[in-house]
């Protein structure tokens, strides 16, 4: 690795309609005991058919054709963290409402069967058509077009959630959701993110479940702008004021993070890549710090966790497909060991991989990607 360390390029059974699918790594093995909860990670929200256009040469112009040079199809919005978390090897659980149509049944399929995503507490509601984005990938950004509509009142999220070790919920700025509480009371540990304040205030108090979290992630501009900080590492000790665990996200820069019980802080810089679609990295930066804090990793290894899913993430197209598996992470780790000129403290940094890591780097559980079409029919 260079000085500015930039990388070159018994299990659980999960079960679901689709039957069992076996998860190559579990990360919470050696913590697993009778009576535990049945889900690691419950999580809520709206499932997205995403479409993805990369290999644009720049942003699309007014009045003209733009083609991209490649596309992609996958299940978004929600379905990215429980994608995420499902091939890290938790036990997830997701709540959402799917719809009647050929995209509902797609989404549904992918995650169910796909990713043995438990949609016990999901539902598929008549005659309601699945939220739709286009994203536009181009010069490491992204433009997005969305179009969806609320789900009848019956079909949102319950307001009892199923006992999990973890949950990740998003905030919205001056709304409680009920569930929350109710999960923190029976020892569920909260992970929160947030998006933009489209209200402009960047209230804290506004954010009012964020009494009930363990955690609260944050990009570098949503800390400063709910801690009025200059700096995003004084906003993230800032907000431990408010939150146990505060992790602002620095985007090129890594990220950094404050743990208020312990006294621990810590940085770690981003991996260097060449990104070919960014939707729903942040989301496997979640995924990966909530799956290192479970198995009560150390601070550090946690957030460089994190920052190595959501780089290999960021290779493949689509959100939720392009999350990376054990395979991946292993390949990712011998082949950078393998480089000439490595530094050894950014070796170092990632050592605690070792342990973790299958070692053959078979795929007894293959990975689907996003493709271009979902219309396609098998061969007969």
């Amino acid at each position: 690795m260079t000085p500015s360390h930039t990388f070159t390029g018994e299990e659980p059974e999960h079960l679901t309609r689709a039957g069992r699918r076996r998860a190559q790594v579990d990360p919470l093995a050696a913590l697993r005991a009778p009576g535990d909860p049945p889900w690691d990670v419950y999580l809520t929200g709206t499932v997205f058919l995403d479409i993805v256009f990369t290999g644009l040469d720049s942003a699309p112009v007014r009045g003209t054709e733009s083609w991209a040079r490649g596309m992609g199809s996958s299940p978004g919005g929600v379905a990215n963290m429980a994608a995420a978390l499902a091939r890290l090897g938790l036990r997830t659980s997701l709540a959402a409402a799917f719809g009647d149509d050929h995209y509902g049944e797609y989404c549904w399929d992918a995650l169910a069967g796909g990713e043995g995503i438990d949609l016990s507490a999901s539902r598929t509601v008549p005659g309601w058509h699945s939220p739709v984005t286009v994203s536009m990938a181009y010069e490491g950004e992204r433009t997005m077009v969305s179009h969806g509509h609320e789900p009848p009142p019956e079909e949102t999220a319950p307001e009892v959630s199923p006992r999990a070790r973890a949950a990740v919920a998003s905030l919205t700025p001056g709304r409680r959701a009920p569930w929350i509480a109710q999960a923190a009371r029976a020892g569920t540990r909260i992970f929160a993110d947030v998006g933009w304040d489209e209200t402009g205030a960047w209230d804290l108090a506004g954010l009012a479940d964020l009494e009930h979290c363990e955690a609260f992630l944050p990009n570098a501009e949503e800390a400063k702008r709910y801690t009025g900080a200059d700096c995003p590492r004084r906003a993230a000790h800032a907000l431990t004021a408010h939150v146990p665990v505060a992790v602002v996200t620095l985007g090129s820069d890594g990220a950094y993070a404050v743990d208020r019980r312990t006294g621990e802080a810590a940085e770690v810089p981003a991996i260097a890549v060449e990104a070919l679609d960014p939707t729903g990295a942040g989301d496997v930066f979640v995924a990966g710090f909530v799956t290192g804090t479970l198995a009560g990793w150390p601070l550090a290894d946690r957030l460089a966790f994190a920052g190595l899913t959501a780089a290999l993430s960021v290779q493949e197209f689509g959100g939720s497909l392009s999350a990376p598996g054990w395979s991946e992470i292993g390949a990712w780790w011998k082949r950078v060991q393998s480089l000439p000129g490595q530094e050894p403290m950014a070796l170092r940094r990632y050592a605690f991989l070792d342990g973790l890591v299958p070692e053959r780097l078979d795929r007894p559980w293959p990975l689907r990607r996003a493709v271009p079409t979902i219309g396609f029919r098998p061969a007969t």
